[in-house]
């Protein structure tokens, strides 16, 4: 599952990636912001979305029945089918954004200069801008990868019986057996594989293995293979057309060499459509005025919302996921914030060899490391307390603390400092005075994953809880398994909107900080 899923994504993520950065400004960043909307959006309740979309009931059987087109719902769910599409779905972000900032990186006048000696468009894409692009697919693929290994929410929840995958498995012995041995091996099993594709495919990302492979391309193609004399041989016969050709294009490879088609205009649209339609759906939905969900809503109403907001069980557990992310982001901002500043003062060795331990936690599956932080806080007495909730949340937060505010003080000038303290300023005046306030967009913008990654954890959460202490997702994600509440349409569209409000956020912080960054640029200790 996890091979095809990554398989699918990168296939799709590829050209809407290369079609994202051939795009305008304007219309790139617009892209941008579409792909990282349901990718800030929580995972259940894009699997939730689905579980509308494919049901027996759902919107893809109601529309076909009422066209006549089937006399009966087909079975769109609860199948390997229908766990492809909810994997798929929710990793596609996940591969677009990798080789987005990838392909951004790679110098766009040596497809010119290609061109400019006569290479047609495909070749030229061929054979400069996929070589230089493959350290993109090769980060994206080995997260996706990675990840799809430890899935349990989406597997569960489309998929059938035999469609169980190693996750659910491990979290079934936490529920009810509590084989230690099994629980301890299967995890084992799943973070040997992971290892395993890290160490091999995830050691070089510089792109020299991706240019290896050339010089025996070109044997084969032209060496002492009948097919390599072959196409000498039309090579010779077609040289005065492409002289002629080459000599008319010497002069346009300045220009932009990639320009958007109807074709490619088309695709963009369906790969942004399958992002954000389900989200759609279930906000549409969430208003039905009927005594079930349905699309489109034969009237407006909004006795969903009421009904979430009248029922103290929802209110509770709203209440203890906004306690919980708090606190998680409170831990994991300071903590984050002061490794990722240590890492910036380490020799680059240390630096990456630490950076690789930090991230763990995000680049191993989830499941792998659930099981890892129970069996330490099933030993320190913590489950089911707040306190171990905090701490097992804090794991995979701080590891998106240092990501983020590790770039931002990539860019920071360092000789600010050095001029705070020829001015006979401290150390801690210096960072509080001069660097704190320059990355601290970073810092808010790393704030913010922190609390969304907590505000949106089931699989440890579901793990550690002790069955005392229940998260806003782990409530939904039981309802969804025992019964189809269209309440849930309600909680899920909230939590579709709620990364729309922090990129508002994200936008104001970093916007108003432009005119405090000039200032502490013109006067550093002021």
């Amino acid at each position: 599952v996890s091979v095809v899923a990554t398989a699918t994504c990168l296939i799709l993520a590829y050209p809407t990636a290369y079609l994202i950065v051939a795009a305008s400004t304007r219309v790139r960043m617009v892209l941008i912001v579409l792909v990282l909307i349901p990718y800030l959006t929580s995972g259940l309740a894009r699997t939730y979305a689905w579980v509308v979309i494919l049901g027996g009931k759902g919107l893809i059987n109601n529309l076909l029945l009422q066209l006549g087109l089937i006399s009966s719902p087909l079975s769109l769910i609860y199948n390997r089918f229908a766990v492809y599409i909810g994997m798929v779905h929710i990793m596609l972000p996940v591969m677009i954004l990798p080789l987005v900032s990838t392909m951004q990186g790679i110098d766009k006048s040596l497809m010119s200069a290609a061109r400019s000696m006569g290479a047609r468009p495909f070749a030229a894409f061929w054979r400069v801008f996929f070589p230089l692009s493959l350290p993109g697919v090769r980060s994206g693929s080995l997260l996706v990868f990675v990840i799809c290994l430890g899935f349990y929410v989406t597997p569960a929840a489309l998929g059938g019986l035999s469609d169980a995958m190693l996750s659910t498995f491990i979290e079934g012995q936490v529920e009810n057996s509590f084989n230690v041995a099994q629980i301890a091996t299967s995890a084992f099993i799943l973070l040997g594989i992971a290892g395993i594709v890290l160490l091999v495919f995830g050691l070089d990302l510089s792109g020299k293995q991706g240019l290896s492979s050339q010089p025996v391309r070109r044997y084969w193609l032209g060496g002492r293979q009948p097919l390599g004399v072959l196409t000498r041989n039309v090579s010779q016969l077609t040289a005065p057309y492409r002289a002629r050709r080459w000599m008319t294009q010497l002069n346009q490879g300045g220009g932009n060499t990639v320009s958007w088609t109807p074709a490619g205009a088309t695709f963009v649209v369906f790969v942004m459509a399958f992002l954000l339609f389900p989200e759609l759906v279930v906000i549409t939905m969430s208003f039905s005025g009927g005594a079930f969900l349905e699309f489109p809503p034969s009237g407006f109403s909004l006795q969903w919302y009421r009904s979430f907001f009248d029922d103290p069980s929802w209110i509770a557990a709203l209440a203890t996921s906004l306690q919980i992310g708090i606190a998680v982001t409170i831990v994991s901002t300071i903590v984050g914030t002061l490794a990722a500043y240590g890492l910036s003062r380490t020799f680059p060795r240390v630096r990456g060899v630490l950076t690789m331990f930090i991230l763990t936690p995000i680049t191993f599956p989830v499941i792998v490391v659930g099981v890892a932080i129970y069996l330490a806080l099933l030993k320190l007495g913590l489950i089911g307390t707040n306190v171990g909730v905090v701490l097992a949340h804090s794991i995979g937060s701080i590891a998106f603390v240092v990501v983020v505010v590790s770039a931002t003080l990539a860019n920071f000038d360092r000789r600010l400092e050095q001029a705070a303290k020829s001015m006979r300023a401290g150390p801690l005046q210096t960072f509080t005075r001069v660097t704190l306030p320059l990355i601290r967009p970073g810092i808010v913008g790393a704030s913010v994953l922190a609390f969304l990654h907590s505000f949106d954890e089931v699989v440890v959460t579901s793990l550690v809880n002790g069955f005392s202490i229940y998260t806003l997702p782990l409530k939904m994600w039981q309802n969804i398994r025992n019964q189809i509440d269209p309440t849930i349409a309600a909680v899920a569209s909230l939590l579709t909107l709620l990364p729309v409000l922090w990129l508002i956020v994200l936008y104001v912080t970093f916007w108003r900080s432009r005119p405090g960054r000039q200032r502490s640029l013109s006067n550093p200790l002021t």
